[in-house]
């Protein structure tokens, strides 16, 4: 029944039809018909919604005149009254925040220092704090230029104090400075990672930037199966998001590596963030160094960065400027309380 309903409209004649219509039902008709895609930003407005316009133009676009009236416009409509206005008065119940409860893994985790070496630090002075910080290797409390330059110097220059607030350098990538040209043979290197060669236990490939990608993946590769190696230190070799996707595979299945340096590199912070998710699983790494690379990082990924150095345990030293007060001080205690742990576990 329906089909023989439908068969009445097959010999319709449309030219007809529109030419008993209206002017003004064909610019309905047309209305309706407009192809339009209020999706697409990259459309302009006449594409992306019709034109409703009724009003007769009464010149040409003028857009400084246009503003003029839209300011004006908006200089003379009125204020909107409150509904309820303000007088002062304090309405409802203050906001009384409910008492924390310590898990029992935060008790077991709290360091109880020493009476003389709690009054040491009490007693402190900023520069001392950053001594300490120093030589935890917590570059953090320092800028970059202040970092450096106490490399070169030997003196911490952190004179801000150790709450100060980071003041944001203009960002520039450095060459790794501390060590002089590298002449370690990267072929026999390799050889030797596959071998598993008892007399290999520190590997520096520092400053060698003309070290080709795939040698490198296959170096850190080589890493996984290797249980000699306990330093690994890849800074100033051109390393880019590849090498570090390799070195987040083999943090996670290796445990002999103790420390590992990847300094002045060109790894992202998307990269990076895959390293930091690898030494959640890594319970051997006692030094990371992560510091200079050609790209900031970004809030998320130091975010991830004082997340990690909260719940792992091991790591000891810790190499890295963060922009960020934040997370700064969240690594901060962090490193600090492993250390503490540390020192206690071996006066037992």
């Amino acid at each position: 029944m329906a089909q023989l309903d439908m068969e009445k409209y097959l010999d319709i004649d449309e030219d007809k039809i529109l030419g008993q219509l209206s002017e003004h039902e064909l610019d309905l008709l047309d209305f309706e018909l407009a192809e339009m895609d209020p999706e697409n930003a990259l459309l302009p407005a006449g594409l992306r919604q019709r034109d409703q316009t009724k009003k007769n133009p009464t010149g040409p676009y003028d857009r400084d005149q246009l503003l003029g009236y839209l300011e004006k416009e908006a200089m003379e409509a009125e204020d909107r009254e409150d509904l309820i206005p303000f007088t002062g008065e304090k309405r409802g119940k203050p906001f009384v925040a409910k008492e924390r409860v310590m898990t029992q893994f935060e008790k077991d985790a709290e360091v109880i220092l020493e009476p003389e070496l709690e009054e040491a630090l009490r007693n402190a002075t900023d520069a001392e704090m950053c001594d300490i910080a120093a030589i935890l290797g917590m570059y953090k409390l320092m800028s970059n230029k202040q970092y450096y330059d106490a490399l070169g110097s030997g003196v911490i220059m952190n004179k801000e104090g150790i709450n100060s607030v980071v003041k944001p350098d203009s960002y520039e990538y450095k060459p790794f400075p501390d060590e002089p040209p590298n002449q370690t043979d990267v072929e026999d290197t390799l050889t030797k990672i596959k071998s598993n060669d008892t007399g290999l236990v520190e590997v520096n490939l520092n400053n060698m930037k003309d070290i080709p990608i795939p040698m490198l993946k296959e170096l850190v590769k080589a890493m996984q199966q290797n249980t000699q190696v306990k330093s690994l230190s890849l800074a100033a070799t051109c390393s880019n998001d590849p090498v570090a996707h390799a070195l987040a595979e083999m943090l996670k299945v290796n445990s002999t590596l103790k420390s590992l340096n990847i300094e002045s590199n060109f790894i992202s912070g998307a990269a990076m963030l895959t390293i930091i998710k690898a030494m959640k699983e890594n319970s051997t790494v006692t030094e990371l160094k992560i510091d200079n690379q050609r790209h900031q990082l970004g809030d998320a990924t130091e975010m991830e960065i004082a997340k990690m150095l909260e719940q792992n345990k091991v790591i000891l030293r810790f190499g890295y400027h963060f922009m960020q007060q934040g997370p700064r001080a969240r690594a901060a205690i962090a490193i600090t309380k492993n250390n503490d742990l540390l020192r206690q576990q071996r006066r037992r």
